[in-house]
């Protein structure tokens, strides 16, 4: 099955191969990739760059035990960034729990992921402010919310509701193609032809499981098995991962029912900080993928195309240093709430149940006193 790419490691652009397995033309893929100008692509560059910042100061601060665990996604920025760039704002999104790049470009300040972590707070962030969803850490769970509220879509459109969404996009792992939880929803949403993208991020290791154990094939080609339209696309080109989006979401919100793209990518890091990777994998496997870091590959094409200068890219980094000297900050500055909050948005109206629990709690409290 042949991957979409449009940058090469090196950083040098290439036309779409005429050949692909899937609907798109090469000059759709062209004309689509074209969107990202040098101020997008600066931009990018800029997400990529903080993205991983972020993630390597959160796995720093988990060492130092500040927090209870962190995942990592060192090496999957250009797919993130790429996709959610092409993703509209109003559409909803909805991330697994490593989605650090989509959260960068949706607006959210990373340091509200912090919390999640550190054990803080219970959820996270208002999923309405941002059209990002919480992070949902049971496996391929959130793909069944995700179709979900595509096909609430639907009823909106039939009854003449707008929303300002057209369509929902769910990131889940390889790993989570194995999970019953994904393969219902990709059940549910070619049924109901919801405007739903799947976008799966193949980093090749479902925690210490090779993809190679969980599928002979592509992982892609599971689509064809719900009569859902698929692309292969190499996760470490941001351009290759936006122009494959922007295509999908088109071929959505032309009514065509929904997409699936699998973007191959690599997980340079650690599963989560309490997994270690070189029980199962080789410094030589992770060599090569070095070798395809997804911000060196845009940098490189950048300074190519006279795109950036000194002054840009050293913005770039005293931004991202900025951004660490914050997150360790709010960080160690960060102590739990109310403990009752734990209560609050549990449901959209008030339960017997949960009013119920929270008055035992009050009366624990309390008990001392009478």
């Amino acid at each position: 099955m042949t991957t979409l790419q449009l940058l090469t490691p090196t950083g040098e652009r290439i036309p779409p191969d005429p050949v692909l397995a899937h609907p798109a033309t090469p000059e759709q893929m062209t004309d689509l990739a074209a969107e990202l100008t040098p101020s997008a692509l600066r931009d990018a560059y800029r997400h990529m760059v903080l993205t991983r910042a972020f993630d390597r100061e959160a796995t720093s601060l988990q060492r130092q035990g500040e927090l209870g665990l962190w995942v990592p996604s060192l090496g999957q920025e250009a797919a993130q960034v790429g996709s959610a760039m092409a993703t509209p704002a109003t559409d909803m999104v909805y991330p697994s729990y490593r989605e650090h790049g989509v959260a960068q470009v949706r607006g959210l300040d990373l340091r509200e992921i912090i919390p999640v972590y550190r054990g803080t707070r219970h959820g996270g962030w208002d999923p309405k402010s941002f059209n990002f969803h919480i992070y949902t850490f049971v496996i391929g769970a959130h793909s069944l919310h995700a179709v979900g509220h595509a096909m609430g879509l639907q009823q909106d459109r039939r009854r003449g509701v707008a929303t300002g969404a057209e369509a929902v996009v769910v990131y889940f792992g390889d790993g989570a193609t194995s999970q019953g939880d994904v393969n219902e929803a990709l059940v549910f949403a070619s049924s109901a032809e919801a405007p739903v993208l799947f976008f799966l991020q193949n980093n090749h290791w479902a925690i210490s499981v090779r993809t190679e154990r969980q599928s002979r094939f592509p992982l892609a080609n599971r689509a064809d098995g719900f009569g859902i339209p698929h692309l292969r696309v190499d996760g470490n080109d941001v351009i290759a991962s936006y122009a494959a989006t922007r295509y999908a979401l088109e071929h959505i919100k032309s009514h065509g029912g929904p997409f699936f793209i699998e973007a191959e990518t690599y997980r340079m890091g650690a599963h989560t900080t309490s997994d270690d990777p070189t029980r199962y994998r080789t410094r030589a496997e992770e060599e090569e993928w070095r070798a395809k870091d997804p911000i060196a590959r845009l940098r490189a094409l950048l300074e190519t195309e006279g795109a950036v200068d000194g002054e840009n890219l050293d913005a770039v980094e005293t931004e991202a240093k900025d951004l660490g000297a914050s997150v360790r900050a709010f960080t160690r500055a960060n102590v739990p709430g109310d403990f009752t909050t734990i209560f609050d948005h549990v449901l959209a109206t008030p339960s017997a149940q949960v009013l119920r629990e929270r008055a035992e709690w009050d009366a624990y409290l309390t008990r001392g006193e009478n």
